[in-house]
């Protein structure tokens, strides 16, 4: 008797996710020596980011199974916020249960939460600061984070609100990060299943109360938004959205595949963008040339929105001798002799 159809589903996604990932480790090392005769080459390392919720739980019970089989090292890390009283205990408990599933290494890392961008955003921060610490550390390969469809139905609807445009709603890659170390397996599987896979597994976990809570606007719209579209409009919602995401990406990646292609051919031999050259590409394009440019200049991707690109993008278009734009992280945008000149102010 095979295992029970939400564990099966689990484990389909994790063991494709690993096969990419051993196809990029072997492509990697193709033009590296090969290591004397007497050394084995390393075994590759796969991190789980876990938190002891149903999601990562599922997501660690899957790597320490399939792992083996393709010979892979497969170890664990947690990240205490330190935002909730016994925040630390809860992780030491993680690090126990990852042990038991036979990962290693398994550590807990405490991070310093700020206030840049708001919590979410602030935590968010510091939590991949540290996954990317612990990836450096231990040299993995990749590290495997348990987000769901839901959760992408989620980002692309918190994208939308935000109305900065098609990037946003395209929500989160199943590949991201430097040299594509963050993978995302379950962005095809609902969070129904990930929680019935802990089941009839027995597997412990920790529902967060934050993800509860209505002063986050995340949890919010989990708990009142996302059943709010679900009774207007009926059931399929959730994948609708994410089927959305898949789309607007492959959208937003050809857009940016044009703007990187067209970029050299605005700009005048100092460098500058021309404003007659800009206003001459199609909207899409022309904004993701500006929007590079400003956070080449130090403006945060995370803070820049389409009201922002708008501004600058009249100064192309609608250019009645207006003065210069601020943008976030001190950058200013102004319009120079027929030049878009895009700067730290």
């Amino acid at each position: 008797m095979g295992p029970h159809p939400a564990v099966a589903a689990i484990r389909l996604a994790v063991r494709r996710v690993l096969h990419d990932v051993l196809t990029d480790v072997q492509r990697s090392t193709e033009n590296d020596p090969a290591p004397p005769a007497h050394e084995q080459a390393p075994t590759p390392l796969v991190l789980v980011a876990c938190s002891g919720g149903a999601d990562s739980m599922a997501l660690a019970s899957a790597l320490a199974f399939e792992a083996p089989k393709l010979g892979i090292r497969a170890g664990g890390v947690t990240v205490d916020h330190g935002l909730q009283p016994g925040s630390d205990l809860r992780a030491a408990e993680v690090v126990v249960r990852l042990t038991a599933l036979g990962l290693a290494p398994v550590e807990s890392v405490a991070v310093r939460v700020g206030r840049d961008g708001g919590p979410e955003a602030a935590a968010r921060d510091a939590r991949y600061a540290a996954l990317d610490a612990a990836a450096e550390r231990h040299s993995a390969a990749a590290v495997l984070l348990g987000h769901t469809r839901d959760d992408q139905a989620e980002t692309v609807l918190l994208g939308l609100a935000r109305g900065s445009g098609i990037r946003s709603l395209s929500g989160m890659a199943e590949t991201s990060g430097v040299a594509g170390r963050y993978r995302r397996p379950f962005l095809h599987i609902d969070r129904q299943t990930a929680r019935k896979a802990c089941m009839v597994q027995s597997l412990p976990v920790w529902d967060d109360p934050h993800n509860a809570d209505p002063a986050y606007t995340r949890s919010r719209l989990r708990h009142e938004g996302l059943p709010a579209l679900e009774k207007a409009l009926g059931k399929g919602v959730v994948e609708a959205l994410a089927r959305t995401a898949q789309l607007s990406r492959d959208d937003a990646d050809a857009l940016d595949a044009w703007a990187a292609q067209a970029e050299t051919s605005v700009r005048d031999a100092t460098g500058l963008l021309e404003c007659a050259k800009l206003y001459a590409l199609p909207p899409a394009v022309r904004r993701r040339i500006v929007r590079r440019a400003a956070i080449e200049a130090g403006a945060p991707a995370g803070s820049l929105f389409a009201r922002h690109l708008e501004e600058v993008d009249r100064l192309i278009t609608g250019w009645r001798g207006q003065g210069a734009i601020n943008l976030p992280g001190k950058v200013v945008a102004q319009r120079q002799g027929g030049r878009l000149v895009i700067r730290q102010g």
